[in-house]
């Protein structure tokens, strides 16, 4: 893997997976939200009954630079809720740590910004999950967005880094391109996308989760707004729920570098998150119940990350932990059932995700698709989950071929190599060969593609000659502009 040097800070090294190297650490500082968002996994709103104090939180920040850690992004519900963040932020920037803030925007006030960027801010986020309509609709404020589209702006003029992130759902396909065009106007610079994961209110609106053949649409789609993206200075950052391993892989996993592309969940293993309340878990968007690893005031958080097994869980993980077509699927000993948050929050178990554009594919190539259906209400807490069916059916007509709620599958999250310790080394994770006939990814030992069926060392030097064919056409036509006009 290539250094930090070109890189972005949170980008994972070799020796960050081989280390535990908590890179990246989401801060959820308190769950006090001024938006009720429809698709809110945290069911954000009010504080949490007992949120770390200021030197509780000062404290955390010490044990992560020990650890490590090279970026801390504070959200909420809304971070500036909490009236103490900015000497947070302080905190962060002092130990060398670069400090961005993830937010819908509402109250972003200028002396709340003013007052950040003081302290050290360094870069903020701002969530836009479509044109005014639809953000509004979803966010379940009226102004919302034009709210969230001044804090960018604001932001901007302030020399702030901004980004925007947008949660993806039926409705939002259609609102991409013209949502694009915003974001280039406004000059963010960076654009997250990510699915929209059946958790807390979003189980109540299921109407707001894609249907995971839907992918076919999204897909395609994605790859058209990276390309222009790319135009115009405005790079998309994929979710780790956006994938895996199909014809588009290699254009955005590695932002240009091929020989990067999806490498398993990474939580709990460069990635630590923690609740307002001291709950320290693997991923910001994990369940509390079952992935909560402890909690600060009864642990170190050096301790927790290094020993918790709800923690360490990917560490561990195995394709004996995978089921349903996860299990048998050729990329399964790497991706290992892909998003850790995506699968469990739907099925109530880890493993088995349709929302991924290989096995949409594949099950195309059958005559075949998957839908959900919600057979189960989610709690009302915090990161709560319900249960849905997994339904795979043919095309033509839509006739059942298999059910997830009918079969003999258990629910649980008892891993293979549960009670065990994690390795005293991480894995660096497999680098696998892009198969230029088809451009998916084969393991390195293939001579011929398994997808296309190409000879893998024929179709790479045809490449190698089509690529030097073109530079060369690229010098001529630029030494023809270079030259005086006859006329």
């Amino acid at each position: 893997m290539n250094s930090l040097a070109e890189h972005p800070l949170r980008y994972i090294t070799e020796h960050d997976f081989t280390h535990y190297v908590p890179v990246h650490v989401v801060w959820e500082i308190t769950l006090a939200c001024d938006l009720k968002c429809l698709h809110c996994g945290s069911r954000a709103g009010h504080r949490r009954p007992e949120e770390l104090s200021t030197q509780e939180c000062l404290d955390v920040i010490q044990s992560l630079a020990r650890l490590g850690t090279r970026e801390i992004t504070l959200i909420g519900g809304e971070a500036y809720l909490r009236k103490d963040w900015t000497q947070l932020i302080a905190a962060i920037h002092s130990h060398g740590m670069y400090c961005a803030t993830q937010t819908g925007g509402r109250n972003l006030t200028d002396a709340r910004l003013q007052q950040a960027i003081e302290a050290g801010l360094n870069g903020v986020g701002v969530s836009l999950d479509g044109l005014a309509p639809l953000h509004d609709k979803v966010r379940n404020v009226p102004g919302s967005f034009d709210k969230a589209v001044d804090a960018l702006k604001r932001a901007k003029m302030a020399g702030l880094a901004i980004s925007a992130n947008t949660q993806i759902g039926p409705d939002t396909l259609a609102d991409l391109p013209a949502l694009q065009e915003q974001l280039i106007e406004l000059g963010v610079t960076h654009w997250q996308i990510q699915l929209t994961v059946a958790m807390g209110n979003a189980v109540d609106h299921d109407e707001l989760l894609l249907q995971p053949y839907q992918l076919t649409e999204l897909m395609p789609l994605l790859a058209r707004l990276y390309q222009k993206g790319l135009e115009h200075n405005l790079l998309m950052n994929v979710g780790n729920n956006i994938g895996y391993y199909g014809p588009y892989e290699h254009i955005w996993r590695g932002f240009g570098d091929e020989r990067i592309h999806w490498s398993g969940c990474a939580a709990g293993q460069a990635v630590m998150a923690l609740e307002a309340d001291g709950t320290v878990k693997g991923c910001p968007s994990l369940a509390t119940v079952g992935f909560g690893g402890g909690n600060v005031r009864d642990l170190s958080i050096e301790d927790i990350w290094k020993h918790s097994e709800a923690i360490h869980f990917g560490r561990l993980r195995s394709v004996e932990d995978l089921w349903g077509y996860c299990r048998t699927c050729y990329y399964a000993d790497l991706c290992r059932g892909g998003c850790t948050w995506t699968s469990h929050s739907l099925l109530g178990r880890p493993g088995n995700n349709p929302y991924c554009h290989y096995r949409v594919l594949a099950l195309q190539k059958q005559g075949l698709r998957e839908r959900i259906v919600k057979i189960e209400n989610a709690l009302p807490d915090a990161f709560a989950i319900g249960r849905f069916d997994l339904i795979t059916e043919r095309i033509d007509d839509h006739s059942m071929v298999s059910s997830t709620a009918r079969s003999d599958y258990p629910v649980n999250l008892i891993w293979k190599n549960s009670g065990q310790a994690a390795p005293a080394q991480g894995r660096s994770p497999q680098q696998l060969t892009l198969c230029r006939g088809c451009h998916q990814y084969v393991h390195p030992h293939e001579d011929s593609c398994p997808h296309c069926q190409a000879n893998l060392r024929e179709a790479e030097q045809q490449h190698r000659e089509a690529e030097q064919h073109r530079q060369a056409l690229v010098a001529k036509m630029r030494n023809l502009l270079l030259m005086p006009s006859s006329a």
